[in-house]
């Protein structure tokens, strides 16, 4: 009997060991499990390609139809080409400024990624643009300087007087982890000097906003209005410190008022939108939605300069372009299951990090692609407007959103900025040196995440860090 127990001790002990390995091969003990899902590596879902390299933002939405092939790769050609000032022998490629602060898209955008600051106090900035406004005589809303517009502008073509030069310091801003280990953040201050117009108003607001990635552009148009309405909170009805807001623009294309997506505060209703705007306000290029050149009422010369046409960008161009910006392939994630990287998302997630940065969206009916429809996507975004507090504040108004007011950025593609783009600034103006910085200087709805990170464990923190890498 007693052999025959031990027999029946050894059978037990192999079948629970056997049950034991089931169950962990299922995930059913595995405290990870709930965070790796099945399908989040393609990021853009169809629209997903394989690519790490340098060209990782550079690639065709994979499952485009058509001749839209082609398309993107016209449209890929004006994005980079220079443009020339008026008038010139090549007439559809002439119009340059009077007044610009980029000669081309990619001179700002290269390879499609993210632009950096300036990294010496005498370079001029080219990836970075700054906003200028004045508080409106009614008390409502915002007008541009008569001397400087709504932009500043440190280039012009011969015989125009460029605005004046930027310079670029930073205040280091000492910090402490609960743990006792020290951080820095470096805080930016902006200098404009040899003025052409003469000094800038006392009241003057001014916005740096640096060249955000272009990746999955169209997708980001096709989540509904709907949905961005659901994850809305404006008076922050659930209580959780979270408000997020939908910013209301004019929308040119369309002539109504519309839900803005995109830009550092939401203030453009759509690619094509955004596209024209950026050809008129960083290029001086005019189009048939925006056929005005950006001369301040008190720029004389700037009035006087010769034109490239009327409007001086034709609809076909603007077509392809808008087109190759809308249709960017979104990079599949990598190491998305890698025990790290599922630890650096728990942690994500519980700091609170997802409350504005939702991870996933469903898209609706793109107008114009229906590549783009119906697609499971992981952006990393909600596209809504966020109180990020006195530490990020331009103190500009734009459209509906205040002073203090940032769009959430998606975060797809975020983990290869280094390879593409060559740096880790981030934020609006690039002042954060790496993805560790760019979470200490959140605040606002933020704070309570930020406080959530900075007391986790330094492995953990590390963790986070390698989650938002493998984005």
């Amino acid at each position: 009997m007693g052999k025959i127990s031990k027999i029946s001790s050894v059978i037990l002990i192999l079948l629970l060991f056997a049950g034991f390995i089931l169950i962990y091969s299922q995930g059913w003990f595995d405290p990870l499990s709930e965070y790796r899902v099945e399908g989040e590596q393609y990021s853009g879902g169809e629209t997903t390609v394989f690519n790490e390299s340098v060209n990782a933002f550079g690639e065709a939405a994979p499952n485009l139809t058509g001749n839209k092939d082609l398309f993107f790769v016209s449209g890929n050609a004006f994005f980079k080409r220079n443009w020339v000032s008026s008038p010139a022998s090549t007439a559809d490629l002439d119009g340059l400024g009077p007044l610009f602060n980029a000669r081309s898209c990619s001179s700002c955008h290269l390879l499609d990624g993210r632009g950096k600051p300036p990294q010496d106090i005498d370079e001029q900035p080219v990836d970075l643009l700054f906003r200028l406004s004045l508080p409106s005589e009614s008390g409502n809303g915002t007008r541009p300087s008569k001397n400087y517009g709504g932009q500043f502008n440190h280039m012009s073509v011969l015989g125009v007087e460029p605005e004046g030069d930027v310079r670029v310091r930073y205040e280091e801003v000492p910090g402490e982890y609960p743990d006792g280990s020290s951080y820095s953040l470096r805080k930016p201050v902006y200098e404009f000097d040899s003025l052409a117009y003469g000094d800038l108003p006392d009241d003057i607001m001014i916005s740096p906003r640096i060249a955000q990635h272009l990746v999955g552009l169209g997708l980001l148009e096709a989540i509904p209005k709907e949905r961005l309405e659901e994850l809305a909170d404006p008076e922050d009805a659930d209580g959780d410190g979270i408000s997020g807001r939908i910013n209301y623009v004019y929308d040119y294309v369309n002539e109504k008022m519309s839900v803005g997506r995109f830009g550092w505060k939401a203030n453009e209703p759509s690619v094509r939108q955004q596209t024209a705007v950026a050809f008129r306000e960083d290029i001086g290029i005019t189009s048939h939605l925006f056929p005005v050149e950006l001369c301040a009422e008190n720029q004389q010369d700037c009035h006087e300069s010769p034109s490239g046409g009327d409007p001086e960008l034709s609809q076909d161009i603007l077509d392809r372009v808008a087109l190759y910006t809308e249709t960017i392939a979104v990079p599949a994630r990598r190491n998305w299951d890698s025990k790290e990287v599922l630890r650096g998302k728990k942690a994500f997630m519980e700091s609170g990090c997802s409350s504005c940065h939702v991870p996933k969206q469903q898209t609706g009916t793109h107008p114009e692609h229906p590549e783009f429809s119906n697609q499971t996507i992981y952006p990393y975004t909600d596209l809504l407007l966020h109180d990020m507090g006195p530490g990020l504040a331009d103190g500009r108004p734009d459209w509906k959103a205040t002073g203090t007011e940032w769009r959430t950025p998606p975060l797809w593609g975020i983990g290869l900025i280094e390879t593409v783009s060559g740096h880790t600034f981030f934020l609006h103006d690039g002042r954060a040196r790496n993805l560790e910085e760019a979470i200490l200087w959140h605040g606002g709805e933020a704070e309570e995440a930020k406080m959530a990170f900075k007391k986790l464990p330094k492995a953990e923190r590390e963790n986070l860090i390698k989650f938002l890498q493998s984005l």
